[in-house]
C-alpha cells in the first residue's frame, strides 16, 4: 500500500475513534482465538471484560470469554450487561458481540457505558412502586369516605352532595401533594385551598397564624379532611355562614406523649342564634375529626362543640412534619 493509502487509512481510523469517542461507545477485535488485534475507547475500569479470552475462568470476565467463543462457534451475535462497582457508584456497560466474517474469524466487541440509562430506569421503576403505593392508599381513603358517608346518608341526593363535596377536598388537597412531587404541602396553602370552595370573597375568612408547617403527603391528605368538615359545617351552620370573621387557625409546638409535636387549633365563635349541626352529618364529621384523621396520622384529637364556639385541637406526631422556618420569638 502507498503511503498515501496509508495515511488515509490512518486517517479514516483515527476520524473513527474521535466518533466513537464522542458516542461513549468502544471496540475491541479478536481473533479466533480470543488474540487482541485492535482497541479504542475502552475504559480502564472495563479493561479486564473487553480484552477476556481463553486466560479468564472465573468471575463476570470468564461470562464473557464464554460468550466470545460460542459467538465464533455459532456465528450468532449475542450481548451481555455487567455491572462495576466504582468510587463513582455502580457503573453498567453493555456488550454487544459479533461475529467477524473475515480471515481472522474471530469477534467485535462493541462497548457502551449504560450506567446514566439504567440508573434512571431504576429510578422510574421505584418512583412507579410509590406511585402504586400512594395510589392504593388514596383509593383506600376513597372507599372509606364512600363507605362512610352511604352509611349515614338520608337519601342518595344528600349522599352526592356530600360525597362530591369529601372527593373534591381530598382532590384538593392531593393537588398540592403532586405539585411538590409527592414531599407533601404547607399547611397555610392547605388551608387556603379547603377554604376557596366555600368562601366567595377574596382570600380567606381567617389568617392562619403559628408555624407553617410543612406537612407530610399522608398529614396532607387527612388534615385537609379535618379542615374540610370543619369548614362544612362553619359554611352551614356558624361563622362562615354569618358571613362573620370569628375564625381562628393556629399552629405551634408542643409535647406528645413526651416527644416533640405540633398543635393544630381550630376556634370558631358562633353568632348569636346559629344552630350546631346535629344528626348523622354531625356524627360523621366526628368521627372523622375525633377518630379517622388522627389514627391515619398516629396523632391525637379533641373536638369540642358548644352552643357560642367550636374548638378542635389536633396533635401532630413529628414524623408527619417539617419546620422549614419557624416563628421569630
Amino acid at each position: 500500500m502507498s503511503d498515501s493509502g496509508r495515511n488515509g487509512t490512518d486517517q479514516r481510523a483515527q476520524l473513527l475513534d474521535m466518533i466513537l469517542s464522542k458516542t461513549g461507545t468502544g471496540y475491541v477485535l479478536q481473533d479466533a482465538q480470543l488474540n487482541l488485534i485492535a482497541s479504542a475507547n475502552v475504559p480502564d475500569i472495563a479493561l479486564h471484560l473487553a480484552f477476556a479470552g481463553p486466560d479468564d475462568v472465573n468471575g463476570e470476565a470468564a461470562r464473557i470469554g464464554n460468550l466470545k467463543r460460542e459467538v465464533i462457534a455459532l456465528g450468532r451475535a449475542t450481548t451481555a450487561e455487567v455491572d462495576i462497582a466504582s468510587s463513582a457508584g455502580l457503573m453498567t456497560f453493555r456488550f454487544d458481540i459479533e461475529p467477524m466474517a473475515d480471515q481472522f474469524g474471530g469477534i467485535v466487541l462493541i462497548l457502551r457505558d449504560v450506567s446514566d440509562t439504567r440508573h434512571r430506569e431504576r429510578v422510574l421503576k421505584t418512583l412507579l412502586r410509590e406511585l402504586s403505593h400512594r395510589s392504593k392508599n388514596l383509593l383506600a381513603i376513597i372507599q372509606g369516605i364512600a363507605t362512610q358517608t352511604a352509611r349515614q346518608a338520608r337519601s342518595l341526593d344528600s349522599f352526592l352532595v356530600t360525597f362530591r363535596g369529601r372527593i373534591q377536598s381530598l382532590a384538593s388537597s392531593q393537588d398540592l401533594v403532586t405539585d411538590s412531587s409527592w414531599r407533601g404541602a404547607f399547611l397555610f396553602a392547605l388551608a387556603e385551598k379547603q377554604f376557596a370552595a366555600y368562601w366567595s370573597e377574596p382570600g380567606m375568612p381567617i389568617t392562619p397564624t403559628g408555624i407553617d408547617a410543612h406537612l407530610s403527603p399522608n398529614a396532607a391528605l387527612h388534615i385537609g379532611l379535618a379542615l374540610h368538615e370543619l369548614i362544612v359545617n362553619s359554611a352551614s351552620h356558624g361563622a362562615i355562614a354569618a358571613g362573620v370573621r370569628s375564625l381562628t387557625l393556629d399552629c405551634f409546638e408542643t409535647v406528645m406523649d413526651g416527644k416533640e409535636a405540633l398543635e393544630l387549633v381550630w376556634l370558631e365563635h358562633l353568632p348569636v342564634g346559629s344552630t350546631p349541626m346535629e344528626g348523622t352529618e354531625a356524627s360523621f364529621a366526628r368521627t372523622v375529626l375525633e377518630r379517622v384523621v388522627p389514627i391515619a396520622i398516629g396523632g391525637k384529637a379533641r373536638y369540642l362543640a358548644q352552643s357560642d364556639r367550636i374548638e378542635y385541637h389536633l396533635f401532630i406526631p413529628p414524623h408527619e412534619y417539617e419546620i422549614i422556618t419557624r416563628v421569630e420569638e
